[in-house]
Parts: C-alpha cells; sequence; structure tokens
C-alpha cells in the first residue's frame, strides 16, 4: 500500500499530465481547422490534373512513343514504396496504421520474388521500418527543423523521385498516406504515381475526346507528367497534416479524460488511507487512555 505522501505526488503529477494534454488538444484542434481546409482545397487541383493527363493520354495515338511516366517501363520488376508519416509522436494511430498498409504491400511485393526499395519520408515511419525492412531503406528524409510543409519539399521529393526513375532505378512508384475523412477517422492510402494508375481504367471507359491540344500531346505531357507527381505528393502532405491534427487532437482528449479518471481513483484512495490511518491513530490514543 502506497504512503499518503506517495499518492500525493501521484495525484500531482497527473494533474500536471492532464494540463498538458488538455494544451495540446487545444493546439491541435486550433491547426486542425486550418490543415482541413488546405486539405479539402487541394483536392480538386490534384483530381484536375490526373483528368487533364488522362484526357491527353486518349489523344496520344502511338502509346509506344508516349512517356515513360505515363505508361510506365513496361515491366514491374522493381517497386518503390514512398512512406509518407509525420516527424511527430503524439497523434494515437496515425503513423502506426500508414505503417500497416505499407507493411501489407512491402509483404505482397516480397512474395511475388519483386524487388522492393523503400523511401521514407518522415522520422517516425523511418523509425518504425528500419527494423524489419532496414535493408531496402534506400532513401529517408525528414522536415523536422520546419514548421509547415510548402510545395516546395513536395517538388524536392518529386525531383529525388524522378532522378532516381530517369536512373532506371525502378519500375513502379506508390506513395503511402492518410486521407482525411473527419476527426476520427483518417483512411490510409495506397497510390501509384508512376506510371499514372488509372490509365487503363480511362481507357475501358472508352471516354471521347472534345479537345484540340497546342502544342502536341507528348509535349504538354514531357512537362506535365514530372510536375503531377509533385503534385500527388504535396496532396499527400495536405492530407497527412489534417490527419495528423485530428488523430493527434482524438489521443489528447483520450488521455485527458483518462488522466481525469485516474485522478479521481487516487483520490478516493487517498481519502480512505488518509481515513484508515486517522482512525487508527484514534483507536492507539484510546487504548492507551484506557490502560492507563
Amino acid at each position: 500500500m502506497p504512503s499518503l505522501d506517495d499518492l500525493k505526488k501521484r495525484i500531482s503529477s497527473v494533474k500536471s499530465t492532464q494540463k498538458i494534454t488538455k494544451a495540446m488538444k487545444m493546439v491541435a484542434a486550433a491547426k486542425l481547422r486550418r490543415a482541413q481546409e488546405s486539405a479539402e482545397k487541394g483536392r480538386p487541383f490534384s483530381e484536375k490534373m490526373n483528368n487533364i493527363i488522362l484526357n491527353l493520354s486518349n489523344s496520344i495515338s502511338d502509346k509506344d512513343s508516349a512517356s515513360k511516366f505515363l505508361v510506365g517501363t513496361g515491366k514491374d520488376d522493381v517497386h518503390l514504396c514512398v512512406v509518407i508519416t509525420a516527424d511527430r509522436g503524439l497523434c494515437g494511430g496515425f503513423n502506426t496504421n500508414i505503417c500497416r498498409k505499407a507493411k501489407n504491400h512491402f509483404e505482397k511485393i516480397l512474395k511475388e520474388g519483386k524487388k522492393l526499395k523503400i523511401f521514407t519520408v518522415g522520422s517516425k515511419g523511418h523509425d518504425q521500418l528500419k527494423r524489419l525492412y532496414g535493408n531496402y531503406i534506400i532513401e529517408k528524409t525528414n522536415f523536422k527543423s520546419l514548421k509547415k510543409i510548402t510545395y516546395k519539399e513536395a517538388e524536392d521529393i518529386g525531383n529525388k523521385i524522378i532522378k532516381l526513375f530517369n536512373e532506371n532505378q525502378f519500375d513502379v512508384c506508390n506513395i503511402f498516406y492518410n486521407k482525411f475523412k473527419n476527426v476520427i477517422t483518417q483512411i490510409p492510402q495506397s497510390q501509384q504515381i508512376i506510371p499514372v494508375e488509372n490509365l487503363k481504367k480511362q481507357e475501358e471507359k472508352n471516354i471521347e475526346n472534345f479537345y484540340e491540344f497546342e502544342p502536341e500531346e507528348n509535349e504538354i505531357l514531357n512537362d506535365l507528367l514530372p510536375r503531377n507527381i509533385s503534385t500527388q505528393i504535396f496532396k499527400a502532405f495536405l492530407e497527412n497534416a489534417a490527419s495528423e491534427q485530428g488523430s493527434r487532437m482524438t489521443a489528447m482528449d483520450n488521455a485527458t479524460r483518462n488522466a481525469g479518471e485516474l485522478v479521481d481513483k487516487l483520490t478516493i484512495t487517498y481519502n480512505r488511507s488518509r481515513q484508515a490511518a486517522i482512525t487508527k491513530e484514534l483507536i492507539e490514543i484510546i487504548s492507551g487512555a484506557e490502560s492507563l
């Protein structure tokens, strides 16, 4: 049984923790609104960019001469997986859910006998993956020193991926991130960015093309496709930012309530122990008086 002094210190410690978690919840709630607005505004742009590329691809008569970013290398032997996570913790299962989604994809690739390469963006993802998949990690980066990730950072990541592709380092590239749905729900996503994922689906629909392009479609795509890679990565950053704050807000809210419940339990235990100590002292005093 802990002493009264120990219980008092424990109650004080839990109350201090409760103040911290409550403050973190309020900060996350303030950041969430801005992050959510950015994520929602970014979705139409990235979707429109994909639609333009798919529209352009339908106008190309000779698919063999099309950009490799569009049609691929003709192989899928080497897969590059870009796992985008946060640099900070205390956000519930945000980072773990992304890594779990990525790990399932890794196992599928390795089971099929294909070569796996991993590019981690964010220190938390790297920390979770390095133990089992350290040998497959070829590149890692984080943005701990930055308060806010901008398009420039997405472009830097995109340029690294493009450089690896131009050096024939991989055939297929997928990015992994969390899509923000609401404060409670964030959905892990796997999106193929090289080659363009929905090209075959678009061809199956046989959507008629009502546009004439100047200059030629191939020339436009050569400029647009690398830009699209950075755009899709930036969209993933925006979705992750909103998902991280939503997950952190939920986690800190749960922690605050749990701390409150623990304080109540410890207070009851403290009061019972104090009452027992007082009763014991009274019995000793009465017993001593009677003995005299």
